[in-house]
């Protein structure tokens, strides 16, 4: 696979940072309880993520490592002072939704984690396709759990009448409790296709998941060891 789009499919898939590496929490149960809401806040986070990845990359060599995460807040900062200054001006109903929520882009875990640990190290081109990658697997995480939160809880999605009239809404799925219920679901979904994924891998290594059959060469080595 193309090194690019590798770093596309680790930020959707394989390294998503809500389910899979379990950061961002903080935004994700707190705006997650509709899905337009869920949209505005992924994006947000990818504009700032994927950009301040790029300008740390090109300043890896010039930050000293003694102010290297001062450097990095600083950074994030301003991302997100022009983020949120455009998203109250062109898109008012956005960022009255999303609230206090916009501000604290700048701690979120998920955009200094990749600075750490992907754009210090890697260049311009590969940092902010890592920064794109990791915001959409952000933004398809809220995004899906604000869906099932709002058909649930309201019996909408993005506005529209999804639920029949007749049928009563759950409210719990849009208190903070239906947060953390639509997430699990959604981690154990990931965590079942992961499994199925690695038994894929041993009987492609010509292993058949039977340790019986095998268990004399295992305990082979130990016997050796002693």
């Amino acid at each position: 696979m193309n090194k690019y789009l590798e770093r596309l499919y680790n930020g959707l898939i394989k390294e998503n940072p809500t389910l899979v590496l379990m950061l961002g929490m903080c935004p994700t149960l707190a705006v997650s309880t509709r899905a337009a809401n869920g949209i505005g806040m992924g994006l947000s986070t990818l504009a700032v993520l994927a950009l301040s990845n790029l300008v740390i990359s090109l300043l890896r060599k010039v930050i000293p490592d003694q102010v290297r995460l001062p450097a990095y807040i600083v950074i994030v900062a301003s991302l997100v002072t022009v983020t949120e200054l455009l998203i109250e001006a062109y898109l008012p109903s956005v960022y009255e939704a999303l609230g206090i929520y916009i501000p604290l882009i700048v701690v979120n875990c998920i955009i200094l984690g990749r600075a750490e640990a992907y754009a210090n190290k890697n260049g311009p081109l590969l940092s902010i396709m890592d920064g794109i990658g990791m915001g959409l697997g952000f933004t398809v995480a809220l995004t899906l759990a604000g869906a099932v939160r709002e058909i649930l809880g309201s019996g909408t999605c993005f506005g529209l009448r999804i639920l029949p009239e007749t049928v009563e809404p759950m409210g719990i799925f849009i208190q903070p409790p239906g947060a953390f219920l639509v997430i699990a679901l959604f981690i154990i979904i990931m965590n079942a296709i992961g499994i199925k994924t690695r038994q894929r891998q041993l009987v492609e290594s010509g292993c058949d998941g039977c340790c019986a059959n095998c268990a004399a060469k295992c305990e082979a080595p130990k016997e050796v060891a002693k």
